[in-house]
């Protein structure tokens, strides 16, 4: 999720229940539901913001121990990254997911972000936005 105030331009970033980290908002894609739907849905519940997609930006593959499974399970993910126009809402009404949920300029949202592959979507948004900022 992005937008562009005095021509800069700002993502959101979720900072996930207890945990000290920075993160893109992501989830799982419903029955019946496609990617596009569920990456506006996810962005809508885990920020409060609402936008339109503008572009597709990539797919990382990760995995990580559920510890809190008995016994620890072992979880594969394949997550699908659409960059997203802000259109409406507020940060504030983000789900219990998140703990918070702030705008960051983009430099320094890549700078925050707890995750190497999310610091390269980042980094790929960024290319994909001042491409369109030079196409208009």
């Amino acid at each position: 999720m992005y937008r562009t105030t005095d021509g800069k331009t700002e993502v959101a970033l979720i900072q996930p229940r207890e945990r000290d980290s920075w993160a893109l908002p992501k989830g799982l894609i419903e029955r019946g539901e496609t990617a596009e739907r569920a990456a506006r849905r996810e962005a809508r519940e885990e920020t409060g913001l609402s936008g339109t997609i503008q572009d597709r930006i990539d797919t990382i593959k990760y995995s990580y121990t559920a510890k809190w499974e008995q016994p620890p399970t072992r979880v594969f993910k394949i997550v699908t990254f659409f960059l997203l126009q802000f259109t409406e809402g507020s940060p504030l009404d983000h789900d219990s997911e998140v703990d918070r949920v702030e705008w960051f300029p983009i430099d320094d949202a890549i700078r925050q972000a707890s995750y190497k592959q999310e610091k390269d979507i980042l980094r790929k948004a960024r290319r994909l936005l001042s491409g369109a900022e030079k196409a208009t």
